[in-house]
């Protein structure tokens, strides 16, 4: 068993560093921010790959890697997701969702129409595996496939933020239109569809603030 181990790759930086590299990162991801308006102007396939990858290096319950990503820049594509997605999203405002959800939505301005999905020049579909394969040929569960699949988007989120783009973490309701779309089989289920690109030279944010530290972490010394 020792055997399937490395060593881990690993070098001390000195605190002052650490710091530095803490800061600065704080500084640039508090500076990120979900927008809906894109920009039509093209973004490179090896950018998406390489976001891909990064978010592919989330950790992962068993080392499963439960995740797929579906990248899509097609035109044609884009069209059918939005179609069906603002078909539900129709359903979802008019009839399904309770109004204690709709109270906060409203200050953000969200409605049914999702532009957003043939704009950005991409869309990432991540989907969460609910099975895998096993060795014996059949299918097993997979374990904490959703919290495993929330690191790798928040990892995808910042390898985007980080290369100068913007993302919006949508959220379809409910989105098993994507498998079919998509093509994907009947184990593996759509979490997020993020829309990549650069944002709108008109683009707009809603005017909001971050909870402070205090708020949003306990401390035991």
């Amino acid at each position: 068993m020792k055997d399937e181990f490395v060593p881990l790759e690993w070098n001390e930086l000195p605190v002052t560093e650490m710091e530095r590299r803490a800061g600065a990162l704080y500084e640039q991801m508090n500076l990120r921010r979900t927008t809906r308006h894109f920009s039509k102007r093209p973004v490179s396939r090896e950018l998406i790959e390489k976001a891909i990858m990064c978010g592919a290096t989330a950790p992962s319950g068993a080392h499963l890697q439960p995740w797929t990503f579906v990248a899509v820049s097609s035109a044609e594509m884009k069209m059918k997701m939005r179609e069906a997605a603002e078909i539900e999203e129709e359903r979802t405002y008019s009839e399904r969702m309770p109004e204690a959800w709709q109270e906060l939505l409203q200050p953000l301005g969200t409605d049914a129409v999702k532009e957003h999905m043939t704009d950005a020049p991409w869309l990432v579909v991540l989907f969460r595996q609910s099975k895998r394969m096993r060795s014996n040929g059949e299918f097993g569960p997979t374990y904490y496939s959703t919290e495993s699949c929330g690191i790798a988007a928040g990892m995808f989120i910042q390898a985007i933020h980080n290369m100068g783009l913007v993302t919006l973490t949508h959220t379809p309701s409910p989105m098993g239109f994507l498998r079919g779309i998509l093509g994907r089989p009947a184990h593996e289920h759509a979490m997020l569809v993020m829309p990549v690109g650069y944002p709108a030279e008109d683009a707009t944010v809603p005017k909001l603030s971050r909870k402070p530290l205090d708020d949003v972490a306990v401390f035991f010394e």
